[in-house]
């Protein structure tokens, strides 16, 4: 146990860089459920990943403009053709994303193939570095939330045409690359599943943005105290979190009716 983990300046912009993932992706995740193409996350944030891996092999910055752009466009492409999958076969769509994220996936591989240090990548890609996110690696991420948001309240409209998969890739690309894929999956639709019981759509996204907050800072404090790969430890604890409150929401229905 080491309680010197406990350092606001490492932890504050890990949480941040949770909360701001959560304010996209719980609404994302719900639209997911009730559309029934659940690893559609996956699919999209492995081609963000695949852009993310082309962009490191070209020589870009890690952080630059350059491979936020090259991921954008990726998780685009994916995004693209989802939405050519829906319209075309959408009673197999399910299946094609399962593939996409395999091919995608395999891209990647393939793509670190001559990289010595190819395998440290592709584990930072799928659970994250949370932990050494810095404040200004945050302000692309919170421009993007507040841009998804914004969309989302005041364009309804999106969400029933090509707008929805082009908010969810714009969305993805960000938060692949401060949490990886695990937790961009976990935070998808966690939070979003627990609280599917609830009947009011306001009441269950705040309880969503809730449960997803404290599995983040549990989990945050859990890794840095115990020193365990943060990304995989919020999963955890946000698995351990949604099952508490789906079981208060199916086994105490007035309490969710109250929150």
């Amino acid at each position: 146990m080491n309680l010197d983990g406990l350092d606001p300046g490492i932890l504050g912009p890990a949480f941040v860089a949770g909360l701001l993932v959560l304010t996209t992706h719980i609404p994302l995740g719900q639209e997911v459920i009730r559309r029934g193409i659940i690893f559609i996350d996956l699919a999209i944030a492995q081609f963000a990943g695949v852009g993310v891996i082309l962009a490191a092999t070209l020589g870009f910055e890690t952080h630059g403009i350059e491979v936020q752009a090259i991921a954008l466009t990726s998780a685009l492409v994916g995004a693209a053709l989802l939405d050519l999958m829906e319209r075309r076969v959408g009673e197999y769509q399910e299946a094609l994303i399962g593939v996409s994220f395999v091919l995608a996936a395999t891209a990647s591989i393939l793509l670190l193939a001559g990289n010595p240090q190819g395998g440290e990548h592709l584990r930072e890609l799928l659970v994250g570095q949370i932990l050494w996110v810095e404040w200004h690696q945050l302000v692309i991420p919170a421009v993007i939330s507040v841009t998804v948001i914004l969309s989302w309240h005041f364009l309804p409209r999106l969400l029933r045409g090509h707008g929805f998969y082009f908010l969810f890739a714009l969305s993805i690309t960000a938060s692949v690359q401060l949490v990886g894929v695990y937790l961009v999956f976990a935070s998808l639709i966690i939070p979003a599943l627990a609280t599917i019981r609830i009947e009011d759509s306001q009441r269950a996204t705040i309880l969503a943005l809730v449960t997803g907050a404290l599995a983040y800072a549990l989990g945050l404090t859990l890794s840095a105290v115990m020193d365990l790969p943060s990304g995989a430890s919020i999963v955890w604890v946000m698995a351990v979190c949604g099952v508490l409150v789906a079981s208060l929401s199916r086994w105490l229905p007035l309490f969710a009716r109250e929150l």
